[in-house]
């Protein structure tokens, strides 16, 4: 390959197999976030279906203008901050990275001695990223938040929390900058597609959002079950199905890197569904398709930030770990009260966060990252590493979404009226419902006599409310 010239920089010959593969990845990181619409919408109930939906899809509409304007600049711009902030003043619009160029490729950035990846390919790779971290949250507050209030939050938390925190751990210093983010270059801890920038990040501010809107109505004293258990299956098969992406992409190039995260991904995935649903069986006598799901996504999480240090038989105890665990923590919520509609606490920052520590225990030096954990004879060095890089944004997520939700309810309604959480949010936010059943009856023949029974489209409201 012949040397081309791009910034004073010498790169070699873009590469078209890399390329492909990075914008396949993208689009199926993209596909994810439809994935977690139906995910989602089926698992609250009918008659917020819709408004769950919403959340998700105007997420990608805002995160992905707000990307495109400045939020790539602040996550992979040169740093200003000690490690903690990009500059995005010469990245506004994407200035200077599109076009032609010496290279015909605009610009150009390096990927180790094998060649070069367009920029531009990147941006699109991580503005997936963005999207969905955004819309991971909205399943904690489903089913009583109030859209407007929901896509000023999405605006504002993307700007101050999820791109600092991509800053800090996806920023490597020569990369796309020649300083970058605090944790992956100063810590050193190992995140390789997510568990801190996304899981962790989305789980902590899921709580503080759930905490601050307060409980749903009836929370722990009736059934709020799953609507559509169909539509969560098939939405955790596309989470599955893009998540392979999400992981395998992040390798940033057609190799043995990529291939390699890819089987671990799939192994962990599996163990953690066979984890779930073995310790719901224990615990409860039965295995659920939502046991099934949930353990999917709980898997994929926690090997996320892992798949990359770890052998596959690595990747399958932390896949079991992880189920078990998730599959623990969910019900605490009733215990300890507090109202995570959808199970994010439960499964993305619990998840977020085996699958981060654990790299410290089960990381070996002939896995891609070459960094060996505790039971690889590295001591407990990178388990350290692991632990301040995950604190930290937890921390940090927590803190700044709680001011960003109480400055939000001092100047706005963020949460609907009693009156519409009980009739439905659909109908309350978007005037629409998910399921018109005005002309269904269901007919019985009983006794000798034939029983017509009108389906109800929303929930009685009791006249004090």
């Amino acid at each position: 390959m012949s040397p081309r010239h791009t910034r004073s920089m010498i790169f070699f010959d873009v590469s078209a197999g890399d390329t492909a593969w990075v914008l396949i990845s993208a689009a199926l990181v993209f596909l994810m976030t439809p994935g977690l619409a139906l995910f989602y919408g089926g698992m609250c109930r009918a008659n917020s279906a819709l408004n769950m939906m919403m959340m998700c899809f105007s997420t990608m509409a805002i995160v992905g203008v707000l990307w495109v304007l400045y939020g790539y600049g602040i996550a992979f711009g040169e740093d200003v901050g000690g490690g903690l902030l990009g500059d995005p003043s010469g990245l506004f619009g994407l200035t200077g990275l599109f076009g032609g160029g010496e290279s015909g490729a605009g610009v150009l950035l390096p990927i180790g001695d094998e060649g070069t990846l367009p920029a531009m390919a990147f941006v699109a790779f991580q503005s997936a990223f963005a999207i969905i971290t955004v819309a991971l949250i909205s399943g904690a507050v489903a089913d009583r938040m109030k859209f407007s209030a929901w896509m000023v939050f999405a605006a504002v938390w993307a700007t101050l929390v999820y791109f600092p925190a991509a800053h800090w751990v996806f920023a490597f210093d020569g990369f796309a900058a020649e300083k970058g983010g605090w944790i992956a270059n100063i810590v050193g801890a190992i995140d390789y597609a997510g568990g801190t920038a996304i899981h962790i990040n989305a789980g902590a501010a899921g709580l503080v959002l759930a905490l601050v809107l307060g409980k749903r109505i009836g929370f722990g004293q009736r059934p709020m079950r799953p609507h559509n258990m169909t539509m969560v299956m098939l939405g955790a098969a596309l989470l599955w199905f893009g998540w392979f992406g999400f992981n395998a992409g992040s390798a940033l190039g057609a190799n043995w890197h990529a291939a390699t995260v890819w089987v671990t991904t799939l192994a962990a995935t599996g163990a953690a569904v066979l984890g779930w649903l073995v310790t719901e069986r224990v615990r409860d006598g039965h295995f659920t398709t939502l046991g099934a799901a949930s353990g999917a996504v709980a898997g994929l999480v926690a090997i996320t930030p892992a798949c990359s240090s770890v052998s596959p038989v690595g990747a399958i105890a932390i896949g079991v770990i992880a189920g078990a665990l998730c599959c623990l923590a969910v019900p605490l919520k009733y215990k300890l009260g507090y109202d995570d509609s959808l199970d994010v606490v439960g499964v993305h920052l619990v998840g977020g966060l085996v699958g981060t520590l654990l790299v410290g225990f089960f990381a070996v030096e002939s896995a891609p990252a070459g960094v060996a954990g505790l039971f690889d004879g590295g001591g407990f060095g990178q388990l350290g590493r692991q632990a301040v890089g995950a604190f930290a944004v937890l921390a940090y997520s927590a803190i700044v979404t709680a001011l960003i939700a109480f400055a939000l309810k001092a100047i706005m309604p963020i949460r609907v009226d009693p009156k519409s959480e009980l009739r439905g949010v659909d109908l309350a936010e978007h005037a629409e419902v998910g399921y018109d059943l005005s002309n269904v009856r269901y007919s019985a023949f009983r006794g000798g006599v034939t029983h017509h029974i009108v389906i109800p489209t929303e929930e009685k409201v009791p006249e004090h409310v």
